[in-house]
Formats: C-alpha cells, structure tokens, sequence
C-alpha cells in the first residue's frame, strides 16, 4: 500500500501522520526507509545530485515510475548516468520540488517508487 505524504517542510516530510525528519525513499510495497544520500556523496561530494549508484539502490523491477522531491527549492537533480538508467529500465521520471512531488505521488495510481529530500 503506498503511504499518503502529507506534507513537508524544511527538514521534514509527513508520511501517513509521521513527521519524520531526513531524506526517504519509498518502495513499490510502500516501505518508507532512510535514503541512502552516501552512495552520491561518494561520487558527486554532496546529495543534490543522485548518482548511478544510488540509481540502482533506488530502483525495483517492475516500477513505472520515480517521483523525485528535489528538495523545498528543487535544488537535486539526476546525473546523466542515474536518468539514462531510469529510462533504459523504461521508468519515468518525475522531478520536482518536494510540496509538488507531494502532490504528484498522492495522485498517482502507476507502480510508484519516490525518493524525497527534505531540505533546500
């Protein structure tokens, strides 16, 4: 069952009543768990850019879609390799900042995976 997010802030998000205060990724059976923002640190020196590696963590088999909250000011973005990934694995992407990203994964009825930054 995929969890309702209800709202988020800076550092926060609600899913399903819980205010929880970092970064999350959510899975196709609705598990919300901490994102993993080492694995594009590594790469990129900062989580505002998500990495392939972090790509392959994130993404399930059957998903049709990644929704992206990229942050209250939209300041994450894929890296090339991360959304040539997603496409070869033919799944969407959507990527906006985290109140619209909100939006679009509470409307949503696809196989859904979301990954939510909660700051900038």
């Amino acid at each position: 069952m995929k969890p309702v997010l209800s709202n988020s802030g800076f550092g926060h998000i609600t899913a399903e009543g819980l205010k929880i205060d970092h970064d999350i990724i959510i899975l196709l059976s609705g598990e919300i768990k901490k994102r993993k923002k080492e694995l594009s640190k590594a790469v990129y020196g900062t989580s505002h850019i998500i990495s392939l590696e972090e790509a392959e963590y994130v993404y399930q088999n059957g998903a049709e879609r990644i929704i992206i909250g990229a942050g209250q000011q939209g300041m994450v973005s894929l890296s090339d390799e991360a959304a040539d990934y997603f496409k070869k694995k033919k799944c969407r992407i959507d990527l906006h900042p985290t109140p619209k990203a909100i939006e679009k994964w509470n409307s949503t009825t696809e196989a859904v995976i979301g990954l939510f930054h909660v700051t900038c």
